[in-house]
This record gives structure tokens, sequence and C-alpha cells, in this order.
């Protein structure tokens, strides 16, 4: 900041200088504070550690600003199957065969004295990535041949059901929604997430429909 000159002597001419000074500073700070905040990093880079513990950066694409709060998406995915919806309840109420057509779910085992607790584990390789997420369900009240539902207690949060509707006596239409929280690291991608898991949800119940059509015939 520049001295005030020693030949200023009257009140008037020190009210003067500093109010010069102060706008020449003023445009100098705002000048500053901006190049200061727009030159922030940008917040599309994550770093990973590799098995031998050096640390590597991911670069993400954003479509959209980085925010703070958390973002729930909703899935859906739906097929007539050529099984009673008694039969197709039956199939999918064995929780823990549920990898046997969705692969993406790498185990689910329900607990022995909570049968309505399970505990589900996720492996997959998408998005350039290998992703593994777990969590605790619990199965609510069901309604017999019609209806499975389930939301997560800790972990991954997530909840969903699963709907049989009769086509006839031996086919059904079978639904099934899923919501969850947006991991922090798929944020970046979370527009292309919704879409992808619709589509593996999809491949999984075209494998449950054979699934259960062996379950039928199983006496």
């Amino acid at each position: 900041m520049s001295a005030v000159p020693s030949s200023i002597s009257s009140p008037a001419s020190v009210a003067h200088c500093i109010r010069s000074n102060s706008n020449r500073n003023g445009v100098f700070l705002n000048t500053f504070f901006n190049s200061r905040i727009s030159s922030k990093p940008p917040l599309n880079h994550l770093f990973f550690r590799n098995s031998s513990g050096a640390k590597r950066k991911s670069t993400f694409t954003a479509s959209r600003p980085f925010s703070p709060v958390m973002e729930w998406q909703d899935c859906m995915a739906k097929i007539e199957v050529d099984v009673p919806s008694s039969a197709a309840y039956n199939c999918y109420s064995d929780r823990e065969a549920i990898p046997r057509w969705m692969p993406f779910i790498s185990s689910v085992k329900v607990l022995e004295d909570k049968p309505d607790l399970s505990r589900w584990s996720l492996k997959y390789e998408a998005f350039g990535r290998d992703l593994e997420f777990s969590w605790l369900a619990r199965n609510m009240q069901p309604i017999p041949n019609q209806k499975i539902h389930w939301r997560s207690l800790e972990g991954l949060p997530n909840k969903g059901a699963i709907r049989f509707y009769p086509k006839g006596p031996s086919s059904c239409l079978i639904e099934l929604t899923v919501s969850y929280e947006v991991p922090q690291i798929l944020s970046p991608v979370a527009s292309a997430l919704r879409p992808f898991l619709e589509g593996l949800l999809l491949g999984g119940l075209e494998r449950f429909a054979k699934v259960a059509k062996d379950y039928q015939s199983v006496p």
C-alpha cells in the first residue's frame, strides 16, 4: 500500500489520499481473490492406490458441477415369463440363489438367527474400474405370490421391490424396481449409471426366467 506523502498536511488532503488509495487497493484485492478462486483445481480427479501402494490419478469427465448432496436414482426392469406367478415368487424368495441370475451380485447370505436380514456383496467391473460394495438388507413383510421388498440398514443405501402380476394360469409379468444412493466414486458418471444398471437388471430377469422354469419342473 502506498504511504501518505509527507507534503500533505491538512486533514482534507489526507482524507482525499486515503480514498484514492482505497479505490486502487479495492481493485487489486478483487482481482487477487477472483484469481485465487478461479484457480482452484477441478473436482473430477480421483486418486486410487494400486496393489504396490503407488498412488495413481483417475480422471472422470463430469457432465455437471460437483455437488456434495448425495443423489438417489430409480431403476426399473420388467419381463413376461412363462411361469405362474406363484412359482416365480417362490423361486425369487430364495435370496441366496439370486447370484445365479444376477451375476453382479457376488453373494447373498441370510442370517441364521434373523432370517429377515441378509448380507449382500456386489462385485463388478464397469466404467474402467473394479467396483465392490456391500450392505445389510432387511426383507419387509411380503405379499405372498405378489410382492417381495427390502431396504438396506447399513452399507450401500438402497431399497427395492419385485412384483409378480399374473397374466394367465401359466405366465406372469415380473417388475423389478431398485432405488439406490449413487456412490460418490461414481457421481461423475451418474447420468450413465441408470441405463447401465437397468440393462444389468433386465439381463438378470431374462436369466431368472430360465431358472424359474427349471425350478417349476422340480417335484
